[in-house]
């Protein structure tokens, strides 16, 4: 007060006071500083692990799943681009070793006239018409049921091939040549000269086995990819968890946790995003640098059902991260959160007013409910978060069902709980 000036001995007091809460808020500030700084650390290096995580993720599946690999691969049979490739590389294989007449020369010289007249039939130059009709016999073998189960079971040890690409081990029909998985025709090839020799043409039966090959993965990038595809395979399932580590910790050590929950979730959805636009790229470039007899076409199909269940897991991922990040804003103290909340449990407590006008109401059953509410609610995002843990492979419709599950059960317990059981208002920062 301007009457009663403090004395020496206040004055003292008071700055001693202001000196101590200057030097407590001088230590705060980079305490603060530094947490955050470390807090931002740990979460770009769990959103960067992120895209590698899926990564190792799905080539653990390949590798070690030979079922799934197959069921990724076996639509591949009905792929147009697919079958014009494989017809294309055996009837020409075919045809390389049907030469007119030096099959003729090697004929009985009683059954030469018959073999002629036939030709004949075809019409035409021979050469050209043979040609036709071994295009048009491969491409009924391509187009029958017998070269699915021949694709299926051709498939199954490409699996042992792609081991072989990435790890140097494997073998059998399926092979690692250059760099490269390839299917041995040798098989579809024989039918089609068992059609041929059905159709007339018995000279194809004196056709000697023919070794060709279609490639399935072309594969200058394994060369140089096998390291990082072992460290990849190496990580295995350890990396996921590495990846979640770093960010909870951060999270943990954010001064404000809900919203670094937010920026990691949808950091991590980023990121898995970019991993998605960089296999379009990867693809281009792939084929990029095809050898001129390859198809294009075929090896993009190829390619596409390769890397499925990785496109799978990057919208998986990238959908989870963004249901993450509205539940942490949701159910924050935010003033549009709240809004969003009393819209959404408008519905239930209105229900839970009729039904208590109309009859005895819900007895000790609502009383409980209210008084356990957060814990139940904890019990159900438990309970989704165990269900896709436990889920062999997850996608995104899978997460967004998880999803609609819990806020179902949500609600239920909203109604249950009536208004009585909300929770209080948290106070100061989150």
């Amino acid at each position: 007060m301007p009457g009663n000036p403090l004395s020496e001995d206040e004055h003292a007091e008071l700055d001693r006071l202001r000196a101590a809460a200057a030097a407590q808020a001088g230590a705060r500030v980079p305490r603060h500083r530094l947490r955050s700084l470390l807090s931002a650390v740990l979460i770009t290096a769990g959103c960067v692990l992120a895209p590698l995580s899926v990564a190792s993720v799905w080539l653990a599946s390949i590798a070690g799943d030979t079922d799934r690999y197959v069921a990724t691969v076996a639509p591949l049979a009905s792929s147009a681009a697919v079958q014009q490739a494989v017809s294309a590389r055996a009837s020409a294989a075919v045809s390389r070793h049907l030469d007119v007449q030096s099959l003729i020369e090697r004929v009985a010289p009683g059954d030469r006239p018959a073999l002629s007249k036939a030709l004949g039939l075809l019409g035409g130059p021979i050469d050209s018409a043979l040609g036709s009709l071994v295009q048009r016999q491969t491409q009924a073998v391509v187009s029958s049921s017998w070269f699915r189960t021949f694709w299926t079971a051709a498939n199954r040890q490409i699996h042992t091939g792609l081991v072989k690409a990435l790890t140097g081990k494997g073998g059998g029909v399926v092979d690692l040549t250059d760099n490269s998985v390839v299917i041995d025709l040798a098989p579809l090839i024989d039918q089609v000269k068992q059609r041929l020799v059905s159709s007339g043409l018995s000279v194809a039966g004196k056709i000697p086995e023919i070794h060709t090959s279609i490639t399935v993965l072309d594969a200058d990038g394994i060369g140089r990819a096998k390291t990082g595809f072992r460290l990849l395979q190496l990580a295995g399932d350890w990396l996921p968890v590495v990846a979640v580590l770093l960010a909870a910790a951060g999270v943990l050590l954010a001064a404000r946790r809900r919203r670094a929950l937010v920026a990691a979730a949808l950091g991590a959805a980023f990121a898995v995003l970019v991993l998605g636009l960089a296999l379009t790229v990867l693809r281009a470039l792939y084929l990029d640098r095809l050898p001129a007899d390859v198809s294009q076409a075929a090896a993009g199909d190829i390619y596409d059902t390769l890397l499925r269940f990785l496109r799978v897991a990057v919208r998986t991922v990238g959908v989870l991260g963004v249901a993450v990040a509205l539940g942490a804003w949701l159910s924050g103290p935010g003033v549009r959160a709240g809004q969003v909340r009393a819209v959404w449990r408008s519905g239930p407590y209105a229900l839970r007013d009729v039904v208590e006008q109309a009859g005895p109401g819900l007895g000790p059953v609502g009383p409980w409910v209210a008084r356990f509410r957060a814990p139940l609610v904890w019990l159900v995002v438990a309970a989704a978060a165990l269900t896709l843990a436990l889920w062999s492979y997850p996608t995104g419709w899978v997460v967004v069902g998880l999803v609609l599950a819990a806020l179902f059960a949500v609600t239920v317990i909203d109604f249950l709980a009536g208004p009585g059981g909300d929770p209080a208002p948290p106070v100061g920062p989150a």
